[in-house]
């Protein structure tokens, strides 16, 4: 009778032994599960802290570029203003009047405008002048002397901005078949179709150097056929007595470019 409940203490002993390892095991699993839930967490909101910051960097980065652009942009605007002044202070002194784009009219071009105006009439008063002085002349040649000083007063004004100068690139250049002297290029001025143009510089340039290089366009000048073949511009070069040489442009520069 002892044995028997001997054996039932120590078959209850096993089963409350194996049943404490057993809730150990779940219990350690639920502590793994909830550390694995925790840490999954805590890299979310890492990561989201890190996309914030990332955001922020590069508002930050874009807001200096920004920056950075539109002072370099007021700084070449100050450098246009300032050039463009020049010209008209240099066209006026040569006696150019000044045609300004409707809407555009600037202080510096009104005050231009009234002193070209003003040059043509000074100028017929001292003519009148003289011509009273000189009672001996016939009045036929008076009114020729007249006729001519007027013709001389009106001139049509040159306006450099009204010429049409892109940056170019040959793309292809060979000799005119009808004429020694010239070549025939083909010049990308940033167009859908490269532009012919035929240029009077074999004397002066070699073939070689004139392949693959930039060069300066005057792109709005009436085409006209030069030995059969229609020319569309003209390539502008700096020449003295006995030298002409082609403007190169800047490095940097691509065809299309308006000067």
């Amino acid at each position: 009778m002892y044995s028997r409940n001997f054996a039932n203490v120590s078959s209850l002993f096993h089963s409350a032994t194996y049943l404490n390892a057993y809730c150990s095991h779940k219990y350690l699993k639920m502590i793994s599960l909830e550390s694995v839930i925790e840490n999954n967490n805590k890299s979310m909101k890492l990561v989201d802290a890190l996309k914030s910051e990332l955001t922020a960097i590069q508002a930050e980065l874009l807001n200096r570029k920004k920056s950075e652009l539109r002072g370099e942009n007021a700084r070449l605007q100050k450098q246009v203003e300032s050039v463009k002044a020049e010209l008209i202070a240099l066209e006026c002194r040569n006696g150019k009047k000044q045609i300004p784009l409707p809407g555009t009219r600037s202080l510096n071009t009104a005050s231009c405008d009234d002193s070209t105006d003003n040059q043509p009439q000074q100028f017929q008063k001292k003519e009148n002048e003289k011509t009273k002085l000189e009672k001996g002349k016939k009045v036929t040649k008076e009114k020729t002397q007249e006729k001519t000083k007027n013709a001389a007063i009106i001139e049509v004004p040159v306006d450099v901005r009204r010429l049409d100068l892109r940056i170019g690139k040959i793309v292809e250049v060979s000799r005119h078949p009808d004429a020694d002297s010239l070549y025939v290029e083909k010049i990308d001025c940033g167009e859908s179709q490269a532009r012919t143009v035929i240029s009077g510089l074999v004397k002066f340039v070699p073939l070689e150097e004139m392949e693959n290089r930039l060069v300066v366009v005057l792109c709005n000048l009436k085409p006209v056929k030069m030995r059969g073949i229609l020319s569309e511009g003209m390539v502008m070069c700096a020449s003295s007595t006995d030298k002409i040489e082609v403007l190169s442009p800047p490095e940097n520069a691509m065809p299309g470019d308006l000067i």
